[in-house]
């Protein structure tokens, strides 16, 4: 399988400047993608193209890959219908410092360069830049911009000169990436389809040479129709003091069927037969969730490394799959005891209802244990027993209660 092949297979496929899909199968190619340091972390719609990103690489293609130190100074302003508030000095750096670490995560066995576009924007005299770049750039290119026109036109919040000079900015980052790394392919999410066009026109225009983009599809839930990688909770976040491994492992656990099969095929490096193998297998009995169990285990395990992802999945079929307290280490258990409320050993079950907020009252909770409502590491209790060891107290489907 080549290439243009293995993305369109995977659904990698929106918009490029490319005149045939198979134009990247040729020779190797020096591209970049970036990520605006927003925020100390990415989200799993950013992992969407970095798993695109890992597929170039694993094709023999360089990797560029940009920490957005000058471009987060702003902010992107699309997608948004209001102006951004600044971050901090100090705020920068620190999100810096977790998106490089990330992109070490995701690529850890891979070659690439690491660059931050404030090295070479903190030097760029502001006149010569308006003379040198700003002049080759047609402001009614950058006025039909979408989120322009939403921003300026009735009803709009408007836009300041910084925010709608971020398109500009970005495409000087393709320019001195072309110039000082050679690089010729912007690889980026559909979102940012106008402002990698900017710098391919400015390649073009500045030195005469070819330049592309390749873009990915948004992720939507096909359930909800929503921009993928939200929960009820917000976003799905890489870092784990952010979204837990716990966490992280039960959003892909519990997506749909639907999206499922797609999702597979985007955030996991499984062959397309191995997939085609799952899908099939789970299509004919989808109550034992294969094709769920399969996509948390690669997706947390890319991220959260091996041995993580096995604790989170034995403290989830302790959980859900009735599978008995006292076979988890004592790491487990912690992992568990940061996901759901604890109480102290040697007090009565009773108190330990009410004491965690599973029982308004202590009649309340005798009426619940008495009605076989609580259950004591998977075994209905009807009397107020006094808890001696680690065990797992459930209320209905879905409380749960620690004591340890």
């Amino acid at each position: 399988m080549t290439l243009s092949e293995e993305l369109s297979w995977r659904g990698f496929v929106n918009q490029t400047t490319y005149g045939q899909l198979s134009d990247i199968d040729h020779e190797p190619i020096t591209f970049y993608w970036g990520v605006d340091p927003s925020a100390s972390s990415m989200t799993i719609g950013n992992l969407a193209i970095a798993m695109m990103v890992r597929h170039f690489l694993d094709y023999g293609h360089k990797a560029v890959l940009l920490v957005g130190g000058a471009t987060g100074m702003i902010g992107d302003p699309d997608g948004k219908k209001q102006e951004r508030d600044l971050l901090t000095p100090e705020k920068l750096v620190a999100n810096k410092k977790g998106i490089a670490s990330q992109y070490k995560t995701i690529f850890a066995d891979k070659q690439f360069e690491l660059v931050d576009n404030y090295e070479w924007f903190q030097s760029i005299n502001y006149l010569d830049f308006l003379r040198d770049i700003g002049k080759h750039v047609s402001m009614t290119q950058m006025l039909s911009r979408d989120f322009v026109q939403s921003r300026i036109g009735e009803g709009g919040d408007g836009i300041s000169y910084a925010e709608f000079s971020y398109s500009l900015i970005q495409g000087y980052d393709f320019l001195h990436l072309y110039r000082n790394h050679g690089v010729t392919l912007q690889l980026a999410g559909a979102d940012q389809w106008g402002n990698s066009i900017s710098g391919v026109h400015l390649v073009r225009k500045l030195e005469a040479a070819e330049a592309h983009v390749w873009t990915a599809p948004l992720i939507v839930n096909k359930a909800t129709g929503m921009k993928f990688g939200k929960s009820e909770g917000g976003a799905i976040w890489l870092d784990e003091s952010l979204t837990s491994p716990y966490q992280y492992y039960q959003f892909w656990l519990n997506v749909d069927d639907q999206s499922g099969e797609d999702l597979i095929k985007i955030y996991t490096l499984l062959d397309k037969s191995t997939i085609e193998d799952i899908i099939a297998e789970h299509r004919v009995n989808p109550g034992a969730r294969l094709l769920q169990k399969t996509l948390a285990r690669e997706a947390t395990s890319l991220i959260h490394g091996v041995d993580r992802c096995h604790a989170v999945e034995r403290v989830t079929t302790v959980l859900f799959g009735g599978e008995p307290i006292d076979s988890l280490n004592t790491s487990q258990i912690e992992i568990l005891a940061q996901e759901i409320s604890t109480q102290p050993l040697n007090q009565s079950l009773q108190n330990s209802l009410v004491a965690a907020g599973a029982a308004a009252s202590q009649s309340d909770a005798r009426r619940l244990i008495a009605g076989g409502a609580i259950s004591v590491n998977h075994a209905k209790v009807t009397e107020n027993i006094v808890i001696e060891k680690t065990a797992l107290i459930k209320k209905g489907k879905n409380t749960y209660i620690l004591v340890r």
